[in-house]
């Protein structure tokens, strides 16, 4: 990995000094490069010769800092489970730069390397600044799988291990996960300067921003657009992302679990993966993280949420003078562009051609299925699309097949409004239905594996969740159910 190869930049770095702390990281002792993801790589314009120089490891582990780059801590606040909780930041992350190389079209793009649990920050609080191997492991396979699913998300370019003790509930050892993303500013960075009633820094924050990331979408300030213009249509992006991925956390059964202010990202990226979940058997008000007693972001209430939050970040523009009015008029248009997004997700995963009157007491009908019996999120779509070969499959997840065979008769009924043959929708419906997702149980049996020092299971979830809408011979158990000590895992924000 040679600083020859590499075009590395410091964006972030280049705005005033109030917005992060220049500091060196705290590596892990004797660490070992536990994992790489080829994909993420690729995109870095990387090798796995370059993975494999002791250079890399020292990077990725946090002894070294990236040829080139400056490294820092950012600064945030923001609101967690609805409580302002006061200035916040990168307490145990170090951003190293911006390298580039290439999104999933080909076109140059900048993304910035974040190492998570790389040491104390001035913004740990209480905190040890480390991260644990079981929560690292998460996350790493958690941003594969999101990227594998087609979801908008951070990504994690590989895994670093180390014996250093780390003290939680019990005594774990310590990793660092290699964050990529083309930023990693959230909602909570805009909160900061405006709880701050800093104006000037606020209005520097916006500027970079709509820059570097939204120059396309949003105009800058000129003769022609004032700066409310900006600052509608920036919120107006936002909104339209952070509804689109809302759409797409609900139609695979995905539980961010703590959807903090703080750890929503403004490019509407999946950030931040704590005590997430992929539902098994569905509960429309699925809790995934146990710290949340109340229920707060439960997986029928995300949605909302999103919604709480970006009234949380428009409202930082008031103090630039935009009208509250039009900014609430421009919050008016999430619920919309919502159901549209939803709707639409929900239209091919049943393998409907178009949505019509009617279709939402369909959908509803086939969450009351679900919930009344449980059934498994991911199979209960998958199996639907070999309904008109064998019902088995599909029959196999409900104990009670009562409610089941009443609504099928509803939904056969209007898959005669298709134009599509049967065959045709089965294999549209499997586009969209993936067969595999991060189980808890699979995402614990990768952890039991690495800590013994076997990566394995690591190794194959990833290349399932590469491409999880294709049966992989000989991956079969990756698409089972949890086995009973599966269903009784708990994830709390312990990490």
């Amino acid at each position: 990995m040679k600083q020859s190869n590499l075009t590395v930049s410091n964006e972030f770095a280049a705005l005033s000094p109030a917005f992060y702390t220049r500091l060196k990281m705290q590596g892990l002792t004797d660490p070992t490069l536990l994992h790489v993801n080829p994909d993420v790589l690729a995109q870095l314009g990387l090798t796995m010769d370059d993975a494999r120089s002791p250079q890399f490891l020292s990077i990725m582990s946090g002894n070294a800092d990236l040829p080139g780059g400056i490294t820092l801590s950012a600064v945030y606040s923001g609101h967690q489970f609805g409580v302002w909780a006061g200035q916040l930041g990168d307490g145990r992350a170090h951003l190293l730069g911006a390298i580039r190389g290439t999104d999933v079209d080909g076109k140059p793009t900048d993304w910035e390397i974040q190492l998570k649990g790389s040491g104390k920050t001035p913004y740990s609080r209480m905190g040890d600044g480390r991260a644990v191997l079981r929560s690292s492991i998460r996350e790493y396979l958690a941003s594969a799988a999101m990227t594998g699913l087609g979801i908008p998300t951070t990504q994690a370019l590989c895994l670093v291990g180390s014996d250093d003790p780390v003290y939680r509930e019990t005594v774990e050892t310590a990793a660092i996960v290699a964050r990529v993303a083309p930023s990693f500013v959230r909602f909570g960075s805009f909160e900061h300067w405006y709880a701050a009633k800093d104006t000037t820094r606020l209005r520097e924050l916006l500027d970079y921003v709509i820059s570097h990331f939204f120059a396309q979408e949003v105009p800058r300030q000129d003769s022609e657009h004032t700066l409310n213009d900006v600052i509608e249509r920036f919120v107006d992006v936002v909104i339209e992302r952070t509804a689109t991925l809302m759409a797409d956390w609900q139609s695979v059964g995905f539980n961010h679990g703590v959807m903090n202010t703080d750890n929503m990202s403004v490019l509407g990226l999946t950030i931040d993966y704590g005590p997430f979940g992929f539902m098994d058997g569905f509960q429309i008000n699925h809790v995934c993280n146990h710290t949340d007693t109340q229920g707060r972001y439960a997986w029928n209430a995300q949605p909302s949420v999103g919604l709480w939050n970006l009234y949380r970040f428009a409202n930082c523009f008031v103090a630039l003078g935009a009208d509250p009015e039009r900014l609430k008029g421009r919050l008016e248009r999430y619920e919309g562009l919502f159901i549209a997004a939803y709707r639409q997700r929900m239209v091919a995963k049943l393998g409907l051609d178009v949505w019509k009157e009617g279709d939402d007491e369909l959908i509803d009908g086939w969450w009351r299925v679900l919930h009344e019996q449980s059934a498994d999120f991911t199979l209960s779509f998958r199996y639907l699309s070999q309904i008109d070969d064998d019902e088995g499959g599909l029959r196999s997840l409900f104990a009670d097949t009562t409610a089941l065979e009443q609504w099928l008769v509803t939904y056969r009924t209007r898959l005669q409004d298709n134009d599509s043959d049967a065959q045709t929708r089965a294999r549209l419906m499997d586009q969209v239905n993936p067969l595999y997702v991060l189980r808890n149980y699979l995402a614990q049996e990768a952890i039991e594996a690495a800590e013994k020092g076997d990566m394995s299971v690591t190794d194959a979830l990833l290349q399932v969740l590469h491409d999880p809408y294709t049966a992989h011979p000989g991956m079969e158990h990756y698409a089972q159910q949890p086995p009973a000590w599966g269903r009784e895992l708990e994830v709390s924000c312990s990490s």
